[in-house]
């Protein structure tokens, strides 16, 4: 089995190159102004240019509004909506059928209660990704890449109705393990290939997925 890759939080065209040429499944941008890996439409429109059909081209959106997403929509190219913010199962499903895309919801996890609360969403989503949920002492949390992994033992095992990426502090050091324990088809990383946050390292970018690809 072949373990995909999502590299996320890119914003120049040397990582995007990177990424694409050492194989990975799906690029992440980020459209959330507090972010430092936050990018505009007409920048990703830019990037996209040279980005293989093959290769899903993700957005990543934090409690968005309909006019959010289809300012963003009408100008870069996404395959995939992801949705990182507190959206309801009900509000994943009306944005699928307005816009026509699949989307992603991102599930913070700290213990079974989020488990539980990932399983409300698998009627709704196309997708799921299961992240670290910040600590309350944490400051100025990031809705994700804070570099924060959770315990993941809390998804071995589950049945997923749909399919799901594994994310939140991720590195070449601990992929192994990561993939191992928890059985994920899928990761997801973007802290843990920078130099600092929003500053993306080719070298790291290559590192991992060659990593990734040899587990």
């Amino acid at each position: 089995m072949t373990i995909k890759v999502k590299i996320c939080g890119l914003s120049t065209v040397q990582s995007v190159r990177a990424a694409t040429e050492a194989g990975a499944s799906h690029l992440g941008f980020v459209f959330f102004e507090k972010s430092p890996r936050n990018v505009t439409p007409e920048k990703v429109a830019e990037l996209a240019a040279d980005i293989p059909s093959s290769i899903l081209k993700t957005g990543v959106f934090v409690n968005p509004d309909n006019q959010q997403l289809q300012r963003i929509l009408n100008i870069a190219p996404l395959n995939l909506i992801q949705l990182h913010g507190n959206e309801s199962p009900e509000r994943v499903q009306e944005i699928k059928k307005y816009f026509g895309l699949p989307v992603m919801k991102a599930i913070a996890i700290s213990d079974t209660n989020d488990i539980a609360l990932a399983k409300t969403y698998e009627n709704s989503a196309d997708m799921l990704l299961f992240d670290a949920k910040p600590t309350a002492s944490l400051k100025d949390a990031l809705p994700g890449g804070n570099g924060l992994s959770f315990d993941w033992q809390l998804i071995k095992g589950t049945d997923w109705q749909i399919p799901w990426m594994l994310s939140g502090g991720l590195d070449a050091l601990n992929i192994r393990q990561a993939i191992t324990i928890s059985g994920a088809e899928i990761v997801d990383i973007s802290s843990g290939i920078e130099n600092q946050p929003g500053e993306k390292s080719i070298a790291k970018i290559k590192a991992f997925i060659s990593k990734v690809k040899n587990i």
